[in-house]
């Protein structure tokens, strides 16, 4: 997402209570900020009462809100980060049972096989993402899940970019080890 003149006006009229642009803002990271959610607590309505949670924080907060260099967007998933440690924190959380899930992943478009190799599939991407440290997987997650540029990751993660892209580095030749199965 291009942060541009536009985004910087949609935020100022959302600071100022205007329902419609906030609506738009919510439109515009919902996706991003519910992928990066769900692959850090592996379960689809946990991670959309997350990006509620984020988007009614942000909401509370937007008046507080300040251009200090880095994008919206950082700031976003910031709250989002916040809200995923404090998940894990509050040991609230409990398993679902996973025909419930599957109802609701399975498109029209998809039939059972193939919707099993792809959640086959993701499950092992998502478990080999977290076996990586904690900086990597919110790299990868960021970068790969999110969309998000190297620029916006560092300001979100509150690094550098060089570290950003080492950490990515490192993170994806750990994936690559992993899925090939060496050891």
């Amino acid at each position: 997402m291009d942060e541009t003149i536009d985004l910087k006006e949609l935020v100022e009229r959302a600071k100022n209570y205007d329902t419609e642009a906030f609506g738009q803002l919510y439109d515009l990271y919902f996706d991003k900020l519910f992928g990066y959610a769900y692959y850090k607590v592996g379960n689809r309505f946990e991670a959309e009462d997350i990006v509620e949670q984020v988007f009614l924080k942000a909401l509370e907060k937007i008046s507080e809100f300040e251009w200090r260099g880095a994008p919206f967007s950082s700031w976003l998933f910031r709250i989002a980060s916040n809200l995923i440690v404090d998940h894990y924190r509050s040991a609230k959380y409990e398993a679902v049972d996973i025909s419930e899930e599957t109802d609701l992943l399975l498109g029209d478009d998809c039939n059972p096989e193939q919707f099993a190799i792809r959640e086959s599939d993701r499950n092992k991407i998502v478990d080999a993402i977290r076996t990586l440290t904690e900086e990597q997987q919110q790299v990868i997650v960021m970068r790969f899940i999110a969309g998000m540029t190297i620029e916006e990751v560092a300001k979100a993660i509150d690094k550098n970019t060089g570290a950003v892209k080492a950490l990515q580095h490192r993170a994806i030749g750990s994936l690559s080890r992993i899925l090939r199965g060496d050891k």
